[in-house]
């Protein structure tokens, strides 16, 4: 990256609170958001899930749901009702990817999908404004296009996703492949939903004592998926962990902790035991590791910001366990991400 970007805001929805806070908070305390749910098909069986609380007319289809979710995180995260702040913000955004068929599109088409969003906050944004497809891995990889619309002119960039698994969809292919947390299955993924949003600046605040920095990010796309018959070797995660290193900023022995988006599937597990003694080669006597999908579980595309947030907010309020963090991330499609942050004081 050319100069580092600095997480001044963020915005959230999921299982476990309805804003940012509410959801960082019970990460932080450990809690779990996950209840059993019973299935239309197969009728009557349970299923583990982290379901938002809401009222019904919030979710009459899929497609409304994803937006109204997507509207509160970024009204929050944008933290001002002055429209002028608001069309001077670019969005960039990462709907459900396309691969799966997410039955919200059938409500609202992809290329429609920005639109409604933006209609549904009742402000109107910077003109260049995009919905990537890529899932949570692209959302962190976007990191190095918010910086150049703010080059182009952009004031700043709310940079997030949302995303929900718990439709019959998702859970029909999960299931079918046996990837779903069940009592037969303890290496399964508890199926999640949810909107998170980050503020991205060039500048940090005045009256800001601490901000996170990103210094680096890297992207690399990985063949042997989740969705393939083969178990990864961690070659695309390994390339993204050394390319968001490979500037100026922290380097791998500078690293105190991670974040990872990791949600308890044996592929991610068995790929991240293959790709971490790999990178990580300076010894250390313990390797501080969240997953926020212990209490949120899954949330998809929503898991690439989710990690940008709480990683600064460790830094802004102190309970990180050094000043520097790597967030590894991963898209069910096959991409894999890797930012690296830092604590920044502001003099």
């Amino acid at each position: 990256m050319k100069q580092p970007l600095y997480v001044v805001g963020a915005g959230a929805v999921t299982a476990a609170g309805l804003n940012s806070r509410q959801t960082i908070s019970a990460i932080r305390a450990a809690l779990s958001a996950f209840e059993d749910m019973t299935m239309a098909e197969p009728f009557g069986t349970s299923q583990v899930v982290a379901r938002i609380p809401a009222h019904w007319r919030l979710r009459r289809t899929q497609g409304e749901w994803l937006v109204n979710m997507a509207a509160r995180a970024i009204k929050e995260a944008l933290g001002s009702d002055d429209p002028g702040v608001a069309a001077a913000t670019a969005l960039l955004v990462t709907p459900p990817e396309a691969f799966r068929s997410h039955p919200a599109f059938t409500d609202i088409p992809p290329r429609d999908f920005l639109a409604a969003l933006i209609e549904a906050t009742g402000l109107r944004f910077h003109p260049s404004s995009r919905a990537v497809d890529g899932g949570a891995g692209v959302c962190v990889g976007l990191v190095e296009r918010a910086l150049a619309l703010m080059e182009e002119g952009a004031a700043q960039v709310l940079l997030g996703g949302v995303d929900s698994l718990i439709n019959e969809i998702d859970l029909a292919r999960l299931g079918q492949a046996g990837r779903l947390k069940a009592d037969d299955n303890a290496q399964g993924l508890v199926p999640g939903e949810g909107a998170v949003f980050v503020r991205l600046t060039r500048e940090p605040a005045r009256d800001a004592a601490l901000v996170a920095a990103i210094h680096g990010v890297g992207i690399a796309q990985e063949t042997d998926t989740v969705l393939s018959d083969r178990y990864s070797q961690g070659r695309a995660m390994l390339g993204a962990l050394r390319d968001a290193v490979s500037g100026t900023g922290p380097s791998e022995p500078d690293i105190d902790f991670v974040i990872s988006n990791g949600n308890g599937e044996r592929y991610g597990g068995w790929e991240m035991l293959i790709t971490r003694p790999r990178f990580y080669r300076t010894r250390r006597e313990m390797m501080a590791t969240a997953y926020p999908a212990m209490t949120v579980g899954d949330v998809g595309t929503a898991g690439g910001a989710l990690a940008l947030m709480l990683a600064a907010d460790s830094f802004v309020n102190g309970y990180a366990p050094g000043p520097v963090v790597m967030c590894e991330v991963a898209s069910e499609g096959g991409l894999r991400a890797a930012a690296v942050m830092a604590r920044a004081t502001v003099r």
